[in-house]
Order: C-alpha cells, then structure tokens, then sequence
C-alpha cells in the first residue's frame, strides 16, 4: 500500500483544510447554537467543487477520486461536522448511486446540478418503524398511467428541508421481499412531497435532520433509478460508499477534539505547570492519537480499494465501525482534559462530543457494521 498522497491529493487536502480553518470552522459554535443551515458555506463548498467530487467532469463533477474524498471530508468535518455530513449526503448518497445507476438522461437532468451545487440531494431510505432493516419498506410504490404513485413516510433524512432531489425508496411488490424495491428520483417540490418534522437533536445540529411524507405523489417512469427490482441492490451499494463519508467525518470531529484539547492543555495551568505536562493528561492524548491514525488509515485503505474498483463493503464497514467509536472515546477523553470548562459550551469540547455519537448510528448502526462484517468474514475469510 503506498502512503504516499500524489500532489493532486495533497493539493486537495490543503485547499480544504485552509477553507475550513478560515470559513467554516469559525462558524461552527454559532451553527450549533443557532441550528441553521449553513447555505453560504455550502454554496463555496460548491464552487470548491466539493459536492461532486467523484463525479467526472463530464458530468458537472471534479473528476477526483475516493481518497481525495476523504481527505476533503476530514478536513470540512474539523471545521464543523453538520458541515460535512451536508458535503457527505450529497456526495455518498446522491451523486453517487446516480452516476452508478442513472442513465445518460438522468445524469443530465440531476447529476449535473448535483455535482455543480446547483441542486442539494437527500437520501431517503429509513421509515418509523424500518432503521436497520432496510428490506422491510412500507413506503409504496404503484404503477400509475404517468409513472408511479409514492405513499408513506420516510425518517432521520439529512438535508431533508433544503433538499431539491431526493433518492427515494419504495415497495413495488411487497410479495418479492427486498427484490420488489425500487428507487427513485424525486423532484422535492412534487406535489405531496412535504416535510413533516424536524428534528431536535443532540448533535449535528446545523444540518437539518427531517421526517418526509409522501402522499400520492407522482413520479415520471423516467425517473426509476435501474429497474423495479433494483431498489435494493442500489440502497445497499450506496450506503458501501456513504460509509468511507461517515468514517471521514468521524476523523474530523475525532482530529478537532485532539487539537483543540491540545491548545487548552498547553495554556492551562495546575500546580504551578500546564497540564499538558501531566503524565495522566499525555497519556489520554497518546491514546487518542493513536487511535485516529489506526481509524485514518482503516479509512484510506476502504477509499483505495473503491478507488482499484474491488468489493469494499467488509473494509468500509470495518472503516465506520472503528472510526465512529474512535470518535466517540476521543472526544469523552478530551473533554476530561477541559476538566469543568469541557462542560460548558463556552469551549467547543461538548460539541465534539455530541457530535460524534451520530456516528455511531447514521449509515448503519455499529451493531449492523458488526453484522456485516462478521458475515463477510465467515463467508469469505480474511484476505490480508
């Protein structure tokens, strides 16, 4: 495995860590606060191109590829994570399974304003009572003499309120199990498409997190995404990728903790000396260190093996498993360094914290990361 980034990696990684460090992270502590969407930032992420970064030129997008991906991921999610997750939708969930499975008509009609930051995209495959079981739809879908006609309710969609286009869904034959889903491509302003509800949330508080009704809404047969039997094959090959998205995030939150909570420990003092050199204080700052290049690295080798064209599923799942729980423990450990100051939100400890738990959750819980990694494992054995 090389290490080594090629300049046009390293030109990314830089042009998204001096964006984020001078644009976003700045706003991050009045996003959070305030819960509102950050449509400037995302409309210079998109003249960045940073919301189609996979898609090739030809069809609006920059033409990168999945380890630049994450580079820029990591970078935009230090600055603020509702950042990234908005960039990580966009690009995992949207534009990807459209430039995978759209035709050439499709790609022009929604994937080249997706790429371009012209049009936003949501995902919206989880309902009420359907989290972790993706096979299990409710939401329906039945031929109609202009297309299909989509009924239900879908949950937890990220950039549900702002969203142009959403990736939908939906039975078509409930007898077929998971072989009778279908995709497809819904313009967000079709009659009875609506937002149902916001959610109020721990963390990630600046990206809208929506409950969506779809009633009797009218969708072209020209925007079914593969075939009727697809629906599922699509969902399950898009959350692959959406997954390296998610881990990236989960680096960038985890990075933000460490640096932050370095600052802090070298300006604070106890006793007569900072903290930082308390032996008690770097060894939390070892082992937080330690564990986000492990996660960093997991993540790399996932965004390499989608980049070569082999199957990644076992090593994405392995990436948002080990990332999304490094998150997790780091932010807990760096917020005991603030000591009482980490509690309060005059310090951006608590926010790392509470944004770090979705990770955790979104895109496949930890427990169905587990799942399929286990299966592969027994399946397939493990290659090295």
């Amino acid at each position: 495995m090389n290490f080594q980034l090629s300049d046009a990696q390293a030109m990314i990684q830089q042009t998204a860590r001096d964006f984020s460090k001078k644009q976003v992270q700045p706003k991050a502590a009045e996003l959070d606060e305030s819960g509102r969407f950050p449509h400037e930032i995302v409309k210079e992420m998109a003249g960045l191109g940073f919301l189609g970064m996979m898609v090739p030129e030809q069809w609006g997008g920059a033409g990168l590829d999945t380890v630049s991906y994450v580079l820029a991921m990591e970078e935009i999610s230090r600055g603020c994570a509702s950042t990234g997750v908005i960039m990580s939708v966009n690009n995992s969930l949207v534009c990807d399974p459209l430039m995978k499975f759209g035709n050439d008509d499709q790609k022009k009609r929604f994937l080249t304003p997706l790429a371009q930051g012209d049009l936003l995209g949501c995902f919206c495959l989880s309902e009420p009572g359907t989290g972790s079981d993706a096979a299990s739809q409710t939401t329906t879908a039945k031929k109609s003499d202009k297309g299909y006609v989509l009924n239900g309710t879908k949950n937890w969609i990220t950039n549900g309120k702002e969203a142009n286009v959403a990736i939908v869904f939906a039975m078509t034959d409930k007898a077929a199990g998971h072989k009778g889903i279908a995709a497809f491509v819904v313009d967000t302003k079709s009659a009875g498409f609506s937002v149902a509800k916001l959610e109020k949330k721990l963390g990630i508080k600046a990206s809208s997190t929506a409950q969506i009704h779809l009633d009797n809404v009218e969708v072209p047969a020209a925007n079914m995404l593969g075939g009727e039997k697809d629906g599922f094959k699509v969902a399950m090959t898009t959350l692959d990728g959406g997954r390296i998205g998610i881990a990236s995030q989960a680096l960038g939150i985890a990075r933000a903790a460490l640096e932050d909570a370095k600052d802090y420990a070298k300006e604070r003092k106890t006793f007569g000396t900072p903290v930082s050199e308390k032996q008690a204080i770097q060894f939390m700052f070892a082992d937080i260190a330690t564990e986000l290049e492990a996660a960093r690295l997991l993540t790399l080798r996932a965004a390499m093996m989608k980049d070569a064209g082999a199957k990644f599923s076992r090593e994405a799942a392995m990436a948002k498993l080990y990332a999304s729980e490094m998150a997790m423990r780091s932010t807990v450990k760096a917020l005991q360094i603030f000591g009482g100051y980490g509690y309060v939100t005059d310090y951006p400890a608590e926010r790392h914290m509470r944004d770090a738990k979705i990770t955790e959750i979104y895109e496949g819980t930890s427990e169905i990361q587990r799942i399929v990694i286990a299966q592969s494992l027994l399946k397939e054995g493990l290659s090295l």
